[in-house]
């Protein structure tokens, strides 16, 4: 039987360089480029400010993007790439139409936010028009165009920077926007799926009533739900966030899990803090993810052929809905309603979908050192759960149609590797440019099989969730570093035993007697040096395998250790450039790295999960 491995990495650090081999190619063919086709259709759209003042529609092929802005103003418009949302060092293009004559101007921004001219222009305007109220303008430009000055545009998160103006460009340029500016946070190249459902679609709401949201930095809060009762089996088909209106950024995500189905039904609409020493105990027994959303995103809608079950002796019957209340300015007296909306139909498609959690396992041992520019930490789903899981349920395999890639404000960069007979494929997902405010799930242009078997493989997480069919018995397939052998690293030689708390407790050496594992890491003298060779140290340690079934059961490999795998090769950054069609340049992917990565900024303090 062939062999399939997931792996998920977690990395830290300021920045990614360029691909500076494929830019000296591409600028042998840069004046080609000019003539790159114009014909792709406006498939996509997005309005880029709350009011709809502002509205982009685009298209692409596999070397260039063609945008279309309308916006309400008579003066001039700016459109800008920017790595991290801000004005400094932006890839932009400002243009409007004069005296009945559009124009348009590709610039850039220092380090300093200075705008400035950019050598080589290249954006191409296709046309442009205004009324007596608004201006649009049309325009193009490769994915890679080789020059420093400008992004280059992946499958990536793209922050993106918008400005207008009511006068247009002048002689001595742009005149300063003001407060006519935002960003907003897209996958230019991997847009979403559309929301596109039959009108009159049955839906039902899954939403708080006035949950007091607490002063403080963080709170998971967890309710109680049960779904419509049906006489047959149906099929969801749509689920999208009810985000009560200006929480849009103290709402970061909300989780769907199933419960037991002998739920105490006086629990019902009943809300609790999640994880709290006074949640009921029938609050655990939910813990099979069937649906996730994360911030930013604009719900789901699964493929034609493929719903979640629901009406059946095995669908949700009771489902437990996590929201993660994020209040870093500590603000007092919030009260929230936000929920989910479920569309269902009886016309049932061909296979019920399933969700697979994959990546680091949730836990108080994922250590991250503090002070660290780059750090990798990595999660696997083993060969002996997916052979265990999936020889059992499906021995044909599952396919993987959509990914939720998942972290904290540490996360930089995600991506979810896929490997068969120690042989690498194309990643199911990646976002290099990984940001916290925005996350909804990806949907993949080609579902993936993976087949059973594979090789053995403030609080932040790295996790990615797998949309699959058919649904199996499987909810989580993850790894975590082997604890003693963190603790090995920091000196710890004995921990107390028989354990009898968790968390446990270190006996020796003294300086750590008495203290758990937080404690102890938290006590040790960190340096950058010490850092570097502790993620070294972790890569290579035996791991801890989760596998667990849907509800409270776990697959018999549950908590075994097994060896790290050994990978013969991390594919770096691809880059492939062929001429077609005489005048066509296409340029493919120069960033599109091939693992799951979170690029994380840590700072002076510890990060543990």
């Amino acid at each position: 039987m062939p062999l399939v491995l997931f792996s998920i990495k977690f990395y830290t650090s300021h920045d990614m360089s360029e691909n500076k081999f494929l830019c000296a190619v591409v600028f042998l063919t840069s004046l080609v480029c000019s003539a790159c086709s114009q014909g792709t259709g406006f498939v996509h759209s997005a309005a880029l400010d709350t009011d709809g003042r502002y509205n982009i529609k685009w298209g692409f092929d596999e070397s260039t993007i063609t945008f279309e802005a309308e916006v309400e103003t008579r003066g001039y418009l700016g459109f800008g790439l920017s790595p991290n949302g801000a004005m400094a060092s932006s890839d932009i293009v400002i243009g409007g139409v004069l005296n009945g004559s559009p124009y348009l101007v590709d610039y850039f921004t220092d380090s300093n936010r200075k705008v400035q001219r950019d050598p080589q222009q290249s954006y191409r305007l296709l046309y442009g028009r205004e009324n007596d109220t608004h201006t649009v303008l049309a325009f193009s430009r490769n994915l890679q165009t080789c020059d420093d000055n400008d992004k280059v545009i992946t499958g990536s998160t793209v922050r993106v920077i918008w400005a207008f103006h009511a006068e247009d460009v002048g002689v001595s340029g742009p005149v300063y926007h003001g407060m006519n500016r935002g960003r907003k946070s897209l996958r230019l190249l991997n847009p979403g799926t559309t929301s596109n459902i039959p009108v009159g679609t049955a839906f039902f709401d899954l939403q708080n009533d006035k949950v007091p949201v607490p002063q403080k930095d963080t709170t998971y809060w967890c309710q109680i739900f049960k779904f419509p009762e049906l006489k047959r089996k149906h099929h969801v088909i749509r689920i999208e966030p009810l985000i009560q209106k200006g929480h849009e950024n103290l709402v970061h995500h909300i989780l769907l899990y199933q419960c037991d189905s002998n739920l105490n039904k006086s629990e019902i609409n009943w809300g609790h803090e999640c994880y709290h020493p006074n949640m009921p105990d029938s609050f655990f027994t939910c813990e099979t993810v069937v649906f996730a959303w994360a911030i930013g995103g604009e719900g789901f809608t699964y493929p034609p052929h493929v719903g979640m079950s629901i009406g059946t002796s095995i669908d949700p019957v009771y489902v437990q809905m996590e929201i993660h209340f994020d209040n870093p300015s500590l603000q007092r007296g919030i009260v929230d309603s936000s929920g989910l909306r479920l569309y269902y139909s009886p016309s049932l498609r061909r296979y019920d979908a399933g969700v697979i959690e994959t990546g680091v396992w949730v836990s108080l041992y994922h250590m991250l050192p503090p002070g660290m520019q780059d750090y990798i930490t990595e999660g696997h789903c083993t060969q002996e759960c997916l052979q265990e899981s999936l020889d059992s349920e499906m021995p044909s395999g599952v396919n993987v149609f959509a990914v939720l890639l998942h972290a904290h404000l540490a996360g930089r960069a995600i991506r979810t590797r896929h490997f068969r007979q120690h042989v690498e494929l194309q990643p199911l997902a990646s976002d290099d440019q990984f940001d916290f405010n925005f996350q909804e799930f990806q949907p993949l242009s080609q579902e993936r099989l993976i087949l059973p078997g594979g090789l053995s493989t403030r609080d932040e997480m790295c996790l990615s969730y797998l949309l699959y069919y058919p649904r199996v018995n499987l909810a989580r397939c993850e790894s975590l570093p082997e604890i003693t052998g963190q603790l090995k690293f920091i000196g710890v030689k004995e921990i107390q035993e028989p354990v009898t708390t968790w968390p446990f407790v270190i006996k020796s050496p003294k300086k750590y007697s008495n203290l758990s594992f937080m404690e102890a890491m938290d006590k040790y003298r960190w340096t950058k040096k010490r850092g570097k060779v502790f993620n070294e140290v972790v890569r290579k340690l035996p791991m801890n395998v989760r596998c667990s079934k849907m509800g409270q059961d776990e697959w018999s490999i549950q908590g075994m250790i097994v060896s790290s795998p050994e990978l013969k090769s991390e594919q770096a950054s691809a880059a492939v450039v062929a001429c077609r069609n005489n005048s066509q340049t296409q340029c493919e992917g120069s960033l599109s790295l091939l693992l799951t990565v979170c690029l994380l900024l840590i700072l002076q303090t510890y990060l543990h999960l």
